[in-house]
């Protein structure tokens, strides 16, 4: 019964996490057209985000070496409700891109500290399949972010969208603060000098160190996906309304069904077979939504989904494994380079996407996978899978 408290807890932080974090992409459009502003202009609701996460996660890490885990979880998810609600008052554009940016700074605490939770409370071997169940609720967080907020919009505007998200945060927040145990084996940090200095000794773990660049591909790679695919949806010949386009995130539930299995596949191949493989599928993916049809377009894209949380799934889980020093910063860390890839992958796309559109776009990701699949093949260290 606990394991199982434990495991809903860290679900809905994970939801939480990503309902709030993409909700604004099926609404670029609109708010391009509402603030009559540029692709790039709008863009910044993502990229303000990411970027604010950036700069927080190295320093949340830190400070969640020394307090704890549970006080910063709960207390992040019920402070995120102020800005949610801050967004639905907006009347401007720079209005929506000051709160999203403090929204971003409100998301480490939960991110980088549940990870580092898992890795504190779970047994070694069950690791891999506890982060899978976190990921997968991350999975449908961003999910429900993007459909609910894109179905909201059409039938009562984007400031509805923003309050139903405030909701759904707030009771997430009461959940988790009511079924989350305390943390157990916990170590605590000598101080924050010292909790600086082991963060900074990560940098020296080559295969944790490469696992900080395979994360900032990661994000880079869905959030150049996952945005730019809005506009090319919305143009000719597609022209799908907002609602539309959030429903186009129902490939996000694919990846719920699949991401759960991919502790299995850990333990079975090892993290580093397990991306090698992944990698041309994930190509495949992003191939496939240059056909001009709507039906695979979404097929590519639910690969695309697939593909990406089961290498977040290995990538998260052996930080939360091997890092047995400092386990907070380490994830911390993850989470900035993860982050910056996100900022990055909402913004470079941008000149891609004025000279090239789409077919640009999948070509610079699809460049991005291979980056990253070289990373892994040079850093990460074989493994015998009955130790993943």
């Amino acid at each position: 019964m606990i394991s199982d408290t434990r495991r809903l807890a860290v679900g809905l932080a994970g939801l939480c996490t990503f309902i709030n974090l993409y909700a604004t992409q099926p609404l670029l459009p609109l708010f391009a057209r509402d603030f009559q502003a540029t692709e790039a202009q709008v863009s910044l609701t993502v990229s303000a985000t990411t970027f604010a996460v950036a700069m927080v996660a190295p320093f949340i890490g830190v400070v969640a070496d020394v307090l704890g885990r549970k006080r910063i979880i709960t207390g992040a998810m019920t402070l995120l409700v102020l800005p949610t609600v801050l967004l639905a008052l907006s009347q401007s554009l720079p209005e929506l891109v000051l709160w999203r940016f403090v929204q971003g700074l409100l998301l480490p605490p939960i991110f980088a500290v549940t990870v580092a939770y898992i890795g504190d409370e779970w047994p070694p071997k069950e690791v891999a399949g506890a982060t899978g169940v976190y990921i997968s609720a991350s999975g449908l967080g961003g999910f429900l972010g993007r459909f609910l907020s894109g179905l909201v919009a059409d039938h009562a505007g984007w400031r509805a969208a923003f309050w139903l998200i405030a909701a759904i945060t707030l009771v997430s927040a009461v959940t988790v603060a009511l079924t989350l145990p305390r943390e157990r084996r916990f170590v605590r940090a000598e101080g924050l000098r010292h909790s600086v200095r082991l963060m900074l000794g990560h940098f020296f773990n080559l295969p944790i160190a490469a696992t900080f660049a395979v994360g900032f591909v990661v994000l880079f790679i869905f959030v150049a996906t996952f945005t730019y695919v809005n506009f090319y949806l919305a143009a000719p010949p597609f022209e799908l309304s907002t609602s539309a386009l959030g429903a186009i995130f129902v490939v996000y539930l694919f990846a719920v069904v699949v991401t759960p299995m991919t502790g299995r596949w850990i333990h079975r191949l090892g993290r580093r077979a397990l991306v090698m493989l992944t990698a041309p599928i994930w190509c495949a993916g992003l191939l496939i939504t240059l056909l001009p049809s709507l039906t695979l377009i979404i097929v590519g894209l639910a690969v695309v989904s697939a593909c990406g949380f089961a290498v977040q799934t290995a990538a998260t889980s052996l930080l939360a494994q091997r890092a047995t020093t400092a386990r907070s910063s380490a994830v911390g860390l993850y989470v900035a380079f993860y982050y910056v890839g996100g900022s990055v992958g909402a913004a470079l796309p941008a000149v891609v996407w004025a000279h090239a559109g789409w077919p640009g776009c999948v070509a610079l990701v699809i460049g991005a996978v291979l980056v990253m699949t070289a990373l892994v093949a040079r850093f990460w260290r074989d493994e015998r899978p009955s130790a993943a």
